[in-house]
C-alpha cells in the first residue's frame, strides 16, 4: 500500500501563517529527502509568488486542471521541490465549478495521475470555507491546520472542524486531521502564551498540537526574496521547529 501523503493546510481565517508553513514545511521535507509538491489552490496565488514565480506570466494553472481537465501543471525543481502554480483566473472557477459534474473530486481526479510520483503533496488551501477547500479536503489523506495564537484564534475554528466533518461524512471518508500548528506565536506576549494553553486545551483531544511557530521578521524577508526560511538565514533557530514539524508529518499513516 502506498505511503504518500497528500496534506492540505486549512484555515478559513486569513493571516495566519498557512503560506508560509506550506513552502517552509515543503522545503524541510525535501531536505529530509522526500519527493515533494506544493499546490497552490488559493487564488491569490501568494505560494507561486513566493516560489519565486510571477502569476500574472503563467500560461497554465491548477485552473486548468479542476475546470478544464487538463493534466496538472508542473514546474520542477524549485528550491528542490515542485510547484503546481496558480493564478487570480482561479477565482472563476468557484463560480463555474458550481454548475459542473463531479465537482468534488476535480482536483482529486488531477492529483490521482502524478500521486505516486510524490511522497508529500502539500496543498495551500485559500481562507475560505468555500469550493475551493472542499476539493482540497477531498483531495487529501490529511488537514494540517496553521493556527495563530490569538485570543481570535478560535472564532471560526469549529466551523473549521464542521467543514472537515462534513467532508468525512461524504466527500472524503478516510480524511485524518494530522494536527495543529500554532502560529505567529510570541513568547513575550502574555495574551500569545494564553492562547497557545487554550489552543492545546482544547484541540490536543483531537488531534496533536505541535510545537508553535514564532513570528519572526525573517520570515517576511525570505519571502520577499522568494525562498524559504533555512535559504535565507540557515542558522534561523525556527528551522529547528519545522525540521520537527516534517519528521511527524513523516510518521503520519496514510490510509
Amino acid at each position: 500500500m502506498s505511503n504518500n501523503k497528500v496534506i492540505s493546510l486549512f484555515n478559513q481565517a486569513g493571516g495566519v501563517g498557512k503560506t508560509t508553513i506550506t513552502l517552509n514545511l515543503g522545503y524541510q521535507l525535501s531536505k529530509r529527502g522526500n519527493k515533494v509538491l506544493l499546490i497552490d489552490i488559493d487564488p491569490q496565488g501568494s505560494l507561486t509568488l513566493f516560489m519565486g514565480i510571477d502569476p500574472a506570466s503563467l500560461e497554465k494553472t491548477v485552473f486548468d486542471a479542476i475546470v478544464n481537465e487538463e493534466p496538472l501543471s508542473i514546474l520542477n525543481k524549485i528550491h528542490g521541490m515542485d510547484l503546481a502554480p496558480t493564478n487570480i483566473n482561479l477565482s472563476a472557477a468557484e463560480i463555474q465549478l458550481v454548475n459542473m459534474d463531479f465537482r468534488e473530486v476535480r482536483l482529486l481526479d488531477a492529483i490521482a495521475p502524478i500521486k505516486d510520483s510524490y511522497d508529500f503533496i502539500l496543498i495551500d488551501c485559500p481562507p475560505s470555507l468555500g469550493l475551493l477547500s472542499y476539493i482540497s479536503l477531498v483531495a487529501a489523506t490529511h488537514v494540517l491546520v496553521p493556527i495563530e495564537t490569538h485570543y481570535k484564534a478560535f472564532e471560526g475554528t469549529n466551523l473549521l472542524l464542521q467543514t472537515v466533518a462534513r467532508v468525512r461524512k461524504k466527500g472524503n471518508r478516510t480524511l485524518q486531521i494530522a494536527g495543529f500548528v500554532p502560529s505567529r506565536y510570541a513568547a513575550t506576549n502574555s495574551q500569545d502564551k494564553r492562547t497557545l494553553k487554550a489552543i492545546q486545551e482544547q484541540f490536543a483531544p483531537v488531534a496533536p498540537v505541535y510545537s508553535p511557530i514564532p513570528r519572526i521578521t525573517a520570515f517576511v524577508d525570505a519571502s520577499e526574496k522568494q525562498v524559504p526560511l533555512a535559504v535565507y538565514e540557515p542558522r534561523n533557530a525556527v528551522i529547528k521547529i519545522l525540521d520537527q514539524l516534517a519528521a511527524k508529518m513523516e510518521k503520519l499513516n496514510a490510509k
